[in-house]
Parts: structure tokens; C-alpha cells; sequence
């Protein structure tokens, strides 16, 4: 008796390995090869380009942090030393 995990798992290696096989056949056996390699690498590039404009975009809107002093547990505390 297979898990409901296993059965993903057998199906996204079964994709993968279809699409290894399209990619392959794309790339040496049809005029397009030059998109084969152009459209993998613009999805690449365009994702770490989106993952650092997001980053960016969360530095810019996150308002900085209170000062040490301004924390009213680590005054208690220091006032305790």
C-alpha cells in the first residue's frame, strides 16, 4: 500500500522525466534551439531579479526597529543590574 506522498512523488518523477525528454528532443531535434536555451534562461534570470526587487521592496517598507532604549522590558532589566 503506497501513501498518498509516494504517489505524488512517483508522479512529479514521471513528469520530470517528460519534460527532461521534451527539452532534449526541443533542443537538438527541431529549428528552435536557440529558444530552448533563450526562454530557461529569461525565466531564471527574471526570477532573481523578482526575488530581489521583493527583497528590496520589504527593506523599503519595513519601518526600522525601536532603539534598546525605547524597550520597556530591557529598561526593567537593566535597571535590576
Amino acid at each position: 500500500m503506497t501513501s498518498k506522498d509516494q504517489t505524488m512523488g512517483a508522479g512529479i518523477l514521471v513528469v520530470s522525466i517528460v519534460i527532461i525528454i521534451l527539452y532534449l528532443y526541443w533542443l537538438f531535434f527541431t529549428p528552435y534551439a536557440w529558444w530552448a536555451i533563450v526562454v530557461p534562461v529569461l525565466i531564471i534570470v527574471l526570477a532573481v531579479l523578482g526575488i530581489a526587487a521583493w527583497i528590496g521592496y520589504t527593506m523599503a517598507t519595513t519601518p526600522p526597529p525601536k532603539p534598546l532604549e525605547e524597550i520597556p522590558e530591557l529598561k526593567e532589566t537593566e535597571e535590576k543590574r
